[in-house]
């Protein structure tokens, strides 16, 4: 019995109890309980405080309402026994072959355990705005990976996710980056304000060899600008990182930006001074009116974020987030109040995530600079030097709003105090395990009420948690609690294996014990590939 199930039949309990007349709630019953496990073993496999949350709505005693929920609940297929504890605690001990059957329907679900039904909700998340003029570098790795792994919990939660990238390849930038190439392939020294670093002169040799008639900073600054971004694209690829959109800010600024902004006028938030169109974005909370044009006809930068963020609506998005590196702190408040302006609810239709930076230390040295690209360490470094899986599962395992220093001793070592090698052995054991049963025709057979072992049963409710967890990734915004759920479930699953022998010993008759905990472990598997699925991480076979 998992907790959603053991939830719904509290649901039902409360249901029936309203039905009768003997329970009144003003709001009505809720659609769901909180179930959780408690600390203490000897407490019961769940244990949930329905009854003091609804007992002051309902005029009862919450001891009373939980005893009148005991005499019902007991009696639901599955639940063995129920106490009522304190001032109105339910715990709650379910049988074993329900607890067993946990494994069974893991297995039958596979890849789709932990996955929630579509809830119609459509998100854009943009994640990574960078310029096509230079490698992917480490400013952008952390997001690469945070918000990756954000979109990959949205969909398992049941939303409608796109993932975009917003090119920035419009603006002083690209001339200069046109100019460094033109320069770079002339043997000529590249302007001060230019772009610097090996790949300069590598990207200025193959314009060169892809297109030997180039002459001016425009053929340099397009050709260089197409050879740049496919860099970028290849290397996101490479690391995991899936892209759906690929939006770019000239495409924006091919239309009429200023007469899409117009449109908003008859909302009441624009008017005109001193010669510029201006949003009163000080109407929800913005320190100050924001200038979307100004006098001389150029567009701010300002312009460009909500004429972006009214295309990304006009497309059916009913939530835009993005996920901003830490000096954009002051964003929050002026792209929330934006969003009101443009008629949205700010709470609804926007959301900003903001992200700490990042440092790459070998031991007690910081990471040098990047030999190619001068003043940055890239990407593609890194994935060389770290590997993409430790990269990325240590990325994702802290939240994304707390500064992190990496230590790529510490995250390349193959041992059990290095978090994504400790996760991704439980991966390979578990494949190992079923290779061996294979291999003595041993096949998994359910028979859950064989699983009575005190660690099995702490393995199927660890595992039994994963759909909640998940689900609540999602509602939090914070991946990172796929990660540190699989290392605690390692631990369990560890335990388990020391003390419950899955394969027979020597001339031991395999018996239906040993078929039994072959499901669980294939069902720990399943747990585990979903799980580093989620963060772009592999579960590998062998190790």
């Amino acid at each position: 019995m998992t907790p959603e199930q053991l939830s719904a039949a509290i649901v039902g309990v409360l249901e029936a109890l309203s039905a009768e007349g003997e329970l009144t709630l003003p709001d009505g019953v809720p659609s769901a309980v909180t179930v959780e496990r408690p600390r203490q073993r000897e407490h019961g496999d769940y244990a949930t405080n329905v009854a003091l949350q609804l007992a002051k709505k309902a005029g009862k005693n919450p001891r009373d309402l939980a005893g009148q929920i005991q005499d019902r609940l007991v009696k639901v297929e599955g639940i063995a026994r129920v106490e009522i504890a304190g001032p109105g605690f339910l715990n709650i001990t379910v049988e074993t072959g329900a607890q067993g059957v946990v494994a069974e329907q893991i297995v039958a679900a596979g890849a789709s355990y932990g996955r929630q039904e579509s809830t119609g909700l459509k998100v854009n998340v943009e994640f990574i705005s960078a310029n096509p003029t230079g490698p992917i570098h480490l400013g952008h790795t952390r997001w690469a990976v945070v918000g990756d792994a954000l979109a990959r919990v949205l969909e398992a939660a049941g939303a409608e996710v796109t993932r975009e990238f917003y090119i920035n390849d419009r603006g002083r930038q690209m001339d200069l980056f046109g100019e460094s190439l033109r320069a770079a392939a002339a043997g000529l020294p590249v302007p001060d304000d230019g772009y610097h670093g090996a790949y300069i002169s590598e990207l200025a040799r193959q314009v060169k060899q892809e297109q030997p008639d180039s002459t001016t900073m425009e053929e340099f600054r397009e050709k260089g600008y197409e050879l740049q971004l496919k860099e970028q694209q290849e290397e996101l690829a490479r690391f995991n990182t899936r892209m759906d959109v690929w939006f770019s800010e000239r495409a924006l600024h091919q239309g009429d930006v200023a007469a899409q902004l117009e449109k908003l006028r008859d909302l009441g938030h624009l008017y005109d001074a001193d010669g510029a169109l201006w949003m009163r974005t000080t109407d929800f909370g913005d320190d100050k009116d924001r200038v979307l044009i100004r006098s001389n006809g150029e567009l701010t930068y300002f312009a460009s974020d909500t004429a972006y963020y009214v295309n990304k609506r006009s497309r059916g998005f009913d939530k835009c987030i993005y996920l901003l590196g830490a000096d954009h702190h002051g964003y929050v408040g002026r792209l929330k109040a934006m969003a009101a302006c443009a008629g949205d609810d700010p709470e609804e239709n926007i959301e900003v995530l903001i992200g700490q930076l990042v440092k790459i230390v070998r031991g007690s040295e910081e990471v040098k600079l990047s030999k190619r690209a001068g003043d940055l360490v890239t990407l593609l470094e890194l994935m060389e030097e770290i590997g993409v899986d430790p990269l990325r599962y240590s990325l994702a395992r802290y939240p994304q709003d707390s500064p992190l220093t990496l230590d790529i001793e510490q995250i390349t070592r193959a041992s059990n105090d290095n978090p994504v090698y400790y996760v991704q052995y439980v991966a390979a054991r578990t494949a190992s395990i079923l290779r061996n049963a294979a291999d003595l025709e041993l096949a998994p057979e359910s028979h859950p009420e064989l699983l009575t072992h005190e660690k099995e049963g702490d393995l199927l409710r660890a595992l039994a948690e994963f759909p909640r967890v998940v689900q609540g990734a999602a509602d939090l915004r914070e991946p990172h609690r796929i990660a540190r759920y699989l290392e605690d479930t390692a631990a369990t699953f560890h335990r388990f294996y020391d003390e419950c022998r899955v394969l027979p010993k020597g001339d031991e008759e395999p018996g239906d014990l040993h078929r039994a905990r072959l499901v669980l472990v294939r069902a720990t598997r399943i747990v585990f590939e979903n799980g580093l699925d989620l963060l772009g991480v592999t579960a590998p076979e062998r190790m």
